[in-house]
């Protein structure tokens, strides 16, 4: 069979000729159920748009991310900025996160002015998307902190998110805490999962019970953590320590705290994950695992500039970065009192 044609796209989605270019062009105009049609029809014939053999570079990274209210997002881009310009690019970054986004009117713009790379940083894109991008844009791609099961074909950067959970929750039970709870991002973000099982190998080793009424999963925002936070700070039996799958989340169980007359770290001891610019700013500064972020960034943008350089030789390459703790003020040992409160409960 020969290379599917535009004519084959329309066909499939039961559109017209120049709606798909419509839609490959990213123009306006197009209602969203036909825009996902042609989009479907494009993937399944397996269309590629015509481009140059040897495209020159343009000197141009992309960085779509689906949010930058967040400090994690702020330092992530700070670290991109710098890499981008390590290796020779400038950086475009873009929020998904926009009322107004759209991928494919996104797309079109991006082939309009040509990009030479793209880093991905959305805690919710699914296949069919990323596959669309790839697509359509006919440009290295590379997922930063990805989410979901990993995908051989594309280069990813990450960080040891289970090994994080472990030391984070190893500081905890050191400190003679055995309640500790867990409040992690969405349950369908690979980050997520990989921390609680950090979590619970470290129940393991030290051979504390883990308790799951004491296990949350939120949204990695401020307001979730406040109110998960507030759901095991007023149970019968609350824990004394409890391990936030983000920085965000732990400054909302800050606020739940403080609501009920709870002290950290006296009262609760709470560590953090990401080591965002957030941590200092909390009272006590917050105990948290780092995230190296430059350094995720800068391995990102490095390996867009090396599949240009040798195109297909750094497919499905997967980079692990270490996590590491960083101990402030927030955690403290287990106090005489609490630990006789716990043998109490226990009786």
């Amino acid at each position: 069979m020969g290379r599917a044609t535009l004519a084959d796209v329309a066909a499939a989605a039961g559109v017209s000729v120049p709606t798909v270019s419509k839609v490959l062009s990213g123009k306006k105009h197009v209602s969203p159920t036909t825009r996902d049609k042609v989009l479907a029809a494009v993937r399944a014939s397996g269309y590629e748009a015509p481009r140059p053999p040897s495209t020159p570079r343009v000197g141009l990274v992309d960085l779509l991310i689906d949010g930058l209210g967040s400090p994690w997002a702020e330092d992530l881009v700070k670290g991109a900025e710098k890499a981008a310009a390590r290796w020779g690019f400038s950086l475009v970054v873009t929020s998904s996160a926009r009322p107004d986004f759209d991928l494919s009117r996104w797309i079109g713009m991006v082939r309009r002015r040509t990009t030479d790379g793209i880093v991905l940083v959305l805690s919710r894109a699914d296949q069919c998307e990323i596959e669309a991008i790839e697509e359509l844009l006919h440009v290295p791609l590379v997922l930063l902190d990805p989410v979901g099961q990993r995908d051989p074909r594309l280069s990813t950067v990450g960080a040891t998110n289970w090994l994080g959970g472990v030391m984070a929750t190893t500081h905890l039970l050191e400190l003679g805490h055995t309640r500790i709870g867990f409040i992690g991002g969405p349950l369908d973000t690979q980050c997520t999962l990989d921390r609680y099982e950090g979590y619970l190998a470290a129940h393991r080793t030290f051979g504390v019970d883990s308790d799951p009424a004491l296990t949350r999963y939120g949204d990695f925002l401020v307001g979730g953590g406040k109110r998960l936070g507030a759901e095991l700070l007023d149970r019968d039996d609350p824990p004394t320590a409890v391990f936030a799958g983000n920085d965000l989340q732990a400054a909302g169980i800050y606020q739940a705290a403080t609501e009920r007359g709870v002290r950290v770290p006296d009262d609760l001891s709470v560590v953090g994950f990401d080591d965002s610019s957030l941590c200092e700013m909390l009272s006590p500064p917050l105990t948290t695992v780092r995230q190296p972020l430059d350094d995720m960034a800068n391995e990102a943008v490095r390996l867009l500039s090396e599949a240009l350089t040798h195109p297909g030789g750094s497919i499905g390459t997967r980079i692990e970065l270490a996590t590491t703790l960083v101990v402030r003020g927030s955690a403290a040992p287990l106090r005489a009192r609490d630990e006789g409160k716990k043998r109490i409960a226990g009786k």
